[in-house]
């Protein structure tokens, strides 16, 4: 394998997938999200170079941490835009019986990228939003590479997870939900949705850049509300 570029490494996370995960962010991402909350990642000059065998070695130095419960999750950035890279680590990690997913946006499909998906046990796959023209303005990109990396996943009865980040006067009303649920009822491969609060603390990284918030004005999202918002999507997936 060609060395990759990685922008961290989080040994104990706890939010990206089952159990206690190993996390490999990345560096470089086609999308430019208006609420990206990591713009530190987007860029492929980023990050630094490693190894297949020092990405190994740091992940088999925190398996006592995450155990059989959990294992090792492929982030960003995103992680299918460096799709041999991310196909020989799952290959590694599978070999040695951990447990793996990857985090993505659905935003790479090509050859290469859908292969390297189709060998994670579990793919944490972001809808940024029901509507692909909204998803467009929002993201830079339709719904179109999400479905693909969906109804792929469908097909080999591969487990999913999906996200959905929650943004006042984007995303945060019954309508979309309604729109979510319609979308998302008659995939059988996935196990969760998952609602996530915009937030802005990624406000500072974007002052580091030299660039402006993306979403000026924009509040965080209330996590009641979001709650309230994630019980009524479960209700209408039921």
């Amino acid at each position: 394998m060609d060395n990759c570029r990685i922008h961290s490494i989080e040994t104990l996370g706890g939010v990206d997938g089952p159990g206690v995960r190993c996390v490999i962010f990345f560096q470089g991402c086609p999308l430019h999200c208006l609420y990206c909350q990591n713009p530190d990642t987007q860029s492929f000059a980023g990050g630094r170079e490693m190894a297949l065998a020092e990405l190994m070695h740091t992940i088999e130095r925190t398996r006592p941490y995450f155990g059989p419960g959990g294992g090792v999750t492929l982030s960003g950035g995103e992680p299918l835009a460096q799709p041999q890279a991310v196909a020989e680590l799952l290959k590694a990690c599978q070999a040695k019986g951990i447990h793996t997913a990857i985090d993505t946006s659905g935003v790479c499909v090509t050859a290469p990228a859908l292969e390297a998906a189709r060998l994670a046990d579990l793919l944490l796959l972001d809808i940024k939003h029901p509507d692909s023209e909204k998803c467009r303005a929002l993201t830079g990109s339709g719904l179109e590479g999400p479905l693909k990396l969906l109804q792929q996943a469908e097909e080999q009865h591969q487990a999913v997870w999906i996200r959905h980040v929650v943004v006042p006067g984007w995303s945060d009303t019954l309508e979309v939900m309604d729109a979510l649920a319609r979308l998302l009822k008659s995939y059988t491969c996935i196990q969760r949705v998952e609602l996530l609060p915009y937030h802005t603390m990624a406000a500072e990284k974007y002052q580091a850049l030299g660039r402006d918030l993306p979403l000026p004005g924009v509040p965080a999202a209330d996590p009641v509300h979001v709650r309230q918002l994630e019980v009524y999507l479960r209700e209408r997936l039921a």
